[in-house]
């Protein structure tokens, strides 16, 4: 392959973990030992929180009452975007019931989860968007119970936007806690009696640490990193564009990897040259977050053909993938390998993040490979049952008896034998070897 890098990451997002992983490990032990006064005891100490964790009824209405119209409208649009695009979803998962055998019939069930907690971070950012993503998407899936937390802003309660996403996609009980003993509590049910089946949310390295952690106890979205950009560029790509949409979402924290993938040489540099000025440009937290993320994550890398381009970028498996590039129809049938696709300029992940439709909860750190981003399926159970006749069981109880014995399990093996003899008393089958040993 013909590959050079113009810029090499010093970085990666796996050197930051060990730490976060150490801190949550004894967090979460703390909680589960001290429950809700433990739960308490973070909030004061982490951010400086000691006014009441389950907001009532008249505090949501108290704060929400303060959003102006025009926010409003817009979450509400966007809550439409996101609830049409999650009950498509919904419609795509089908039940059925086939016969497999003469008696056998088998089939799939596809229920919703009955509690699940979802997580809007607000330190650096108040991810308004991350309120009505998770909460309407659970909300299409038809889930009972949806609990919602985000964390005290600045010092403050709840954010007031955040909380009117919450709502206007359909919260049950919402919570001013954040962090790790955030999902602590909802993995827990803490405060609410109601343990989450399913935890799902952004945050921070520390946050993303808890729900690995808790994964087993708990469902989870994806194994999530630092928020990721990669954008495909050949030589018909405006360079301005380019460099806008990397240094976008390089604001997102010190971590995020910002790459481009191109064909084109004379675009890398003049990307490399538009980037940092345009990082200098920002107010203060996002020249912060950006700058460091650019200086320690970002690459660029340049390809001689655009098949070599598609291997690297599944080789990268980006969270968020753009392309603008000539031919869109086969980048979109030969890319294999990211959280979600932006074809064209016209499109950016800033669209998809905030209020175009599809989730912007994505798999990151490769995750890609093997998984998707937050949809309506990861509220949903398929569900197998499957029901005989006594003539049905005839063939397969031999079967499952010798099988079994086959494997050594002498006890799976008699149940069949049991129903063979209660259904076909007095007549012979061939059932197998009796296990001995």
């Amino acid at each position: 392959m013909g590959i050079t890098y113009l810029k090499k990451a010093s970085k990666t997002p796996e050197t930051e973990t060990a730490a976060a992983q150490k801190v949550v490990v004894d967090m979460l032990a703390g909680i589960e030992a001290g429950r809700e006064q433990a739960v308490r005891d973070y909030a004061r100490s982490l951010d400086q929180w000691t006014g009441d964790i389950v907001m009532s009824p008249a505090q949501i209405e108290a704060t929400i009452a303060t959003v102006p119209a025009q926010v409003r409208a817009d979450i509400d649009f966007a809550v439409k975007q996101i609830s049409d695009f999650a009950h498509a979803q919904r419609r795509s998962l089908a039940e059925f019931s086939v016969p497999l055998h003469a008696g056998v019939t088998a089939g799939q069930r596809v229920l919703p989860v009955n509690v699940v907690g979802c997580y809007a971070p607000a330190g650096r950012y108040a991810h308004i968007a991350s309120a009505y993503m998770t909460v309407a998407t659970a909300k299409a899936a038809g889930v009972k119970t949806i609990i919602a937390c985000s964390s005290p802003f600045r010092g403050g309660g709840m954010h007031p936007h955040v909380l009117y996403a919450f709502k206007a996609a359909g919260a049950d009980v919402v919570m001013t806690l954040g962090g790790v003993q955030a999902i602590a509590t909802l993995a827990y049910g803490l405060f609410t009696g109601q343990p989450a089946d399913v935890v799902v949310g952004p945050g921070n390295k520390f946050v993303a640490e808890a729900k690995r952690t808790l994964f087993g106890k708990v469902g989870i979205d994806v194994f999530a990193g630092p928020s990721e950009v990669a954008v495909i560029a050949d030589d018909s790509a405006d360079p301005a564009m380019v460099a806008s949409d990397l240094v976008g979402q390089a604001e997102h924290g010190h971590e995020s990897p910002a790459w481009l993938f191109t064909t084109s040489h004379a675009l890398a540099e003049a990307v490399m040259r538009l980037v940092p000025p345009l990082i200098e440009a920002l107010p203060p937290t996002a020249r912060d977050a950006a700058g460091a993320a650019w200086r320690d994550y970002g690459e660029v890398i340049v390809c001689d053909t655009r098949e070599e381009v598609a291997a690297v970028s599944d080789r990268y498996a980006s969270e968020h993938l753009e392309v603008h590039a000539r031919d869109l129809d086969w980048w979109l049938a030969t890319l294999t390998c990211y959280g979600s696709l932006f074809l064209g300029e016209e499109t950016t992940v800033a669209y998809g993040d905030k209020a175009s439709g599809p989730n912007h909860v994505l798999p990151t750190k490769g995750a890609s490979r093997y998984s998707g981003g937050l949809s309506v399926h990861k509220f949903m159970k398929t569900l197998t049952w499957q029901r005989m006749t006594r003539e049905a069981a005839r063939d397969i109880g031999e079967v499952t008896a010798r099988i079994s014995r086959l494997e050594g399990m002498e006890g799976h093996a008699r149940t069949a034998d049991d129903r063979l003899a209660k259904y076909f008393p007095g007549q012979s089958f061939d059932l197998g070897d009796p296990v001995k040993v």
